[in-house]
Formats: C-alpha cells, structure tokens, sequence
C-alpha cells in the first residue's frame, strides 16, 4: 500500500496551497501565479476551464506524460482559483472525505 507515498503527496499539495496564498498576499514581479491574481478571478476561472479542456482532450491520445501535464496545469489554476476565493484544497478534500464516509 503507498500511504506513505499518498500523505507525502497530499502534504505537497498542502505546501503549493500555502505558497499560492503567499504569492497572492506579497505579489513577487516575474510570478506567473502573480500574473493570475492581477488577473482576476473571471480569468482565473477562464484559465480553469481551458485547463479542463486541455486535460479532455489529451485523455482520447495516447501519451501519459502529456496528460499528467495537462492533469498538473488543471490542479494548479483549481487551487489559484481556490485561492482567490478564499479557500484551500484542504476545503475540497474535507469535502470528498464526507462523500466517502458516508
């Protein structure tokens, strides 16, 4: 069983959330998360949903590397948009915790 592995990964998931905030909070020059923020959140979810397709179309081709990719480029516009909404992944994961346990 990778448990180990599984926590390792959630826990990075939880040091991205926060350095996401961070940018969104201290705004560094040359950020592309910087970038997103000054944005906006209509562009932010614009970036989501592109990212979405992208990751849509990629699944009918047969190149796993090119669909995680486009897997990784979805997470992390989803969490600058969680971001930005005031919530974090932790909110999500909360969530489908309570989907399975019931």
């Amino acid at each position: 069983m990778k448990s180990n592995v599984n926590k390792e990964n959630i826990n990075f998931l939880v040091y991205l959330q926060d350095l996401i905030d961070k940018r969104k909070v201290e705004l560094p020059e040359k950020s592309y998360t910087t970038k997103l923020f000054k944005n906006g959140l209509n562009k932010i979810a614009q970036k989501v949903g592109e990212e979405a397709i992208e990751l849509i179309i990629e699944s009918g081709e047969n190149n796993d590397n090119l669909f995680l990719n486009e897997a990784a480029d979805l997470i992390y516009h989803f969490m600058v948009l969680l971001s930005i909404r005031k919530l974090r992944i932790e909110d999500v994961i909360e969530i489908l915790k309570q989907r399975h346990y019931k």
